[in-house]
């Protein structure tokens, strides 16, 4: 696979850390996820089965589970000795704690110089905010995109998605994947500094432009993508359920309202998003609440539209293009899992669907650096294990 051979220590938590890891280890990279005796709090949050957290399962697969109590002096050393045969470095402390605990990038670059590091936080490692506390609601809420999660009261709602999460794990997996090949050229290592606010707020580029161009705030009724346009939006249907029409060009708003008998409307489409709009979408709405869903969904299959139904996540997940995708695994314990989106034709990934029990591997993991059998009764009395 394309990452056997790369050797990952995990220090982080949650998702954005743990999520990015677990991509690697889908890819092949030998993943030692460092806990300490509480082990990863994801191991005891959500649903379960079979006595293991599906969220942990879900991004623990693939990994071994060594624990360390980098509080003690021999447990540093027991991380550092680990770190000299790694590729890569991955925590989600806050700004300044692994320094602290002498496991920091310095401390890792005197006896591995070849190491990529990669710190996610918040708000990055430098700045005014560097060292507050933040999870994604927060980060979110800082970043301007909560304030456009409104609902039709103006209201904020709490995003369903970590999206500042995601971000920062898929920043974070670019930018070692990057500094590991230009390893491959130069045989220097580097340090990552990924703030999950900086992640998030590169994505903005589809709402920036009234911020950038005429220095103003956005109104989320009066933007293309946030209300504003009559075609990108979600209507209820007859039997309580909804549509969403999510194609603003006007060739989809031409083909659709011809085929409903108001092409008459198309020229209020290519006016600007707001009020108005505001014709097309009270026929868009009394249109669509005069049908239940499944009658729009065939009747828009027909036609050349950006539509979609608005599912649930369980009637999404038993999709049969999700499962023909292989984005929903179910195997012989009846145990689910989230499949592997990168999908490469030549070595692609594989789902291991086990998670390991805490520290299941820390004997193996030493004694691999060199530890003996008396070297790890030792570090048992002394609580570095």
């Amino acid at each position: 696979m394309k990452l056997e051979g790369i050797k990952v220590l995990d220090l982080s938590m949650f998702l954005p850390g743990p999520h990015l890891t677990m991509m690697m280890a889908d890819h092949g990279a030998d993943v030692i996820r460092v806990e300490s005796h509480e082990g990863e709090p994801s191991r005891g949050l959500g649903k379960f089965h079979e006595g293991t957290s599906i969220w942990f399962r879900n991004t623990h697969r693939n990994k071994r589970s060594v624990v360390l109590n980098l509080k003690h002096t021999e447990g540093v050393a027991a991380f550092l000795r680990l770190a000299q045969e790694a590729d890569v470095v991955v925590e989600a402390f806050r700004a300044g704690v692994v320094d602290r605990l002498g496991v920091g990038y310095e401390a890792v670059k005197a006896v591995n110089p070849r190491i990529v590091y990669c710190s996610i936080s918040a708000f990055g490692q430098k700045g005014p905010n560097a060292r507050r506390v933040a999870h994604d609601l927060s980060i979110e809420a800082e970043s301007g995109l909560v304030a456009l999660n409104v609902g039709s009261d103006g209201v904020p709602t709490l995003p369903c998605i970590p999206t500042a999460d995601v971000t920062g794990s898929m920043m974070g997996l670019a930018g070692i994947l990057m500094a590991l090949l230009r390893r491959e050229k130069t045989g220097q290592g580097d340090y990552i500094d990924i703030s999950m606010q900086d992640s998030l707020v590169s994505w903005l580029v589809n709402v920036i432009s009234p911020v950038f161009g005429e220095k103003r705030d956005l109104v989320p009724s009066e933007e293309r993508s946030l209300g504003g346009n009559a075609f990108y939006g979600i209507y209820r249907c007859a039997d309580g359920q909804y549509m969403s029409l999510g194609g603003a060009e006007i060739k989809f708003a031409q083909n659709l309202l011809t085929a409903l008998g108001r092409p008459d409307l198309l020229d209020l489409c290519r006016m600007p998003p707001g009020r108005g709009q505001d014709p097309v979408r009270e026929f868009l709405t009394q249109s669509f609440a005069e049908r239940p869903r499944a009658h729009w969904e065939e009747f828009l299959s027909k036609l050349d539209v950006c539509w979609a139904p608005v599912k649930g996540i369980k009637e999404a997940m038993d999709s049969e293009h999700i499962k023909a995708r292989g984005m929903r695994l179910e195997f012989p314990d009846g145990d689910l899992h989230l499949g592997i989106p990168i999908q490469f034709t030549a070595e692609p990934g594989k789902v291991v669907p086990v998670a390991p029990g805490l520290g299941e591997h820390t004997e193996q993991a030493l004694r691999n650096v060199g530890y003996t059998d008396e070297d790890l009764q030792r570090l048992k009395r002394e609580g570095a294990l």
